[in-house]
């Protein structure tokens, strides 16, 4: 047997009355388990996560104190959160709008397999917000984050075809920063601030608490389970790390000693008769997609992009007899993001022509017959040449046409 624990947290009084059922994890102890993979995301937060129930203290105050809209940002997977907002909207006589594509997506799954309950008229869409009174909403949004395109990002900056933001209104922020989306939630909060409304995070109130297991938990479902092989998932490396060493601690005295794969993403982990390892890489990162094209963005397109961003592109075309490899009339050179003035660019590709024509001129014959290597010549001097002049490393295309 192998378990993978997903996200979990052991919630003692859980808001749809199912519990935690450490029997069945204690059972599969006793049977004997291969593999755990277990989440490591709160193994450096001491104790046991707080229920869900914790919240309800603030967000009661939140919806007393509230004369306008109520919008509440969360991840839409947090299906217990959603429960517990809509039972406060309706014990407010409020509505509820869920307002973005994927909590739009997820409450109707939650609803229709049994999970989240909704009075009937209680739920309103999107585009009926604007037509009952403010302190009668309640929006449940995505965006969190700051991402850019959730809901909640598009209404702090007017962009929402329903939803707009009004003085009277409370926006909470109801889920913990990611690492990394610090500056993304500032900017949505300011824009927010911009429209008059106010914003309450977990910092000001108690409206978050954590879906992850803490310390305490992890550790007790390591006991519970007792593993031949640990691996812990979803964390960063330094949460892995730690786990793992938990895990060594918690597991001393069990035989046969338990081994803990410490494996990165891509990692291939094999088992076989011989015991568990890591034995191989998958190419794992980031996936982007052109929608012009079929298939994903290579390497090499995605760093000429980021180059003709950053510098701009060059394109210089030249003509050349097919015979002596001769430079026939004056070098074309056309730029796009790179020179700022039609007389610094005319005195430049002055400069930049007679680079050209020197090069032609003093290369060998031989060199100058071979169109290949006569364009990444003239690519290496013009990048030179524009390097020395301007300090910048503009995308150069050299076209030779032999006429």
């Amino acid at each position: 047997v192998i378990v993978h624990t997903g996200d979990f947290k052991i919630d003692q009084t859980p808001i749809d009355g199912e519990h935690f059922n450490l029997h069945r994890f204690a059972e599969l102890g006793r049977q004997g388990v291969l593999a755990l993979f277990s989440d490591s995301t709160n193994i450096d937060r001491k104790g046991f996560t707080g229920p869900e129930v914790e919240v309800i203290d603030a967000f009661e105050e939140l919806f007393t104190s509230t004369d306008g809209k109520l919008l509440v940002a969360l991840f839409s997977s947090s299906i217990f959160r959603m429960q517990l907002l809509v039972d406060l909207a309706a014990q407010f006589d409020r509505k509820v709008a869920f307002v973005g594509r994927s909590i739009v997506k997820n409450a109707e799954i939650a609803q229709r397999l049994g999970f989240l309950r909704v009075p009937s008229g209680m739920q309103i869409r999107d585009s009926d917000v604007p037509n009952f009174p403010s302190q009668e909403v309640l929006c449940l949004t995505t965006g969190s984050q700051g991402e850019p395109q959730a809901a909640l990002s598009r209404i702090a900056i007017d962009d929402h075809r329903f939803v707009r933001l009004s003085e009277d209104d409370v926006v909470v922020l109801s889920a913990r920063a990611i690492p990394g989306n610090e500056k993304a939630i500032s900017r949505t909060m300011s824009h927010i601030a911009r429209r008059g409304a106010d914003t309450v995070t977990d910092s000001m109130k108690h409206v978050h608490v954590s879906g992850h297991g803490s310390a305490e938990e992890l550790k007790l479902v390591l006991s519970l389970i007792r593993p031949r092989y640990f691996v812990p998932v979803h964390g960063e490396y330094r949460q892995l790390s730690q786990h793992a060493n938990a895990a060594r601690r918690v597991m001393a005295g069990q035989e046969p000693k338990l081994q803990v794969l410490l494996a990165q993403d891509g990692d291939i982990i094999q088992f076989d008769a011989r015991g568990a390892r890591i034995a191989d890489k998958a190419p794992t990162g980031r996936v982007l997609i052109d929608v012009t094209r079929i298939g994903e963005v290579g390497d090499e397109v995605l760093r000429d992009r980021r180059h003709l961003a950053a510098d701009g592109i060059v394109i210089a075309v030249v003509a050349i007899g097919r015979q002596n490899g001769r430079l026939i009339g004056e070098p074309e050179l056309v730029a796009r993001g790179f020179v700022f003035g039609e007389e610094a660019e005319a005195s430049m590709f002055k400069d930049a022509a007679g680079v050209i024509s020197e090069c032609i001129e003093s290369s060998p014959l031989e060199e100058r017959t071979d169109q290949g290597l006569m364009t990444e010549k003239l690519r290496v001097e013009l990048r030179r040449y524009f390097k020395k002049r301007t300090g910048r490393r503009p995308l150069v295309l050299p076209v030779l046409m032999e006429i």
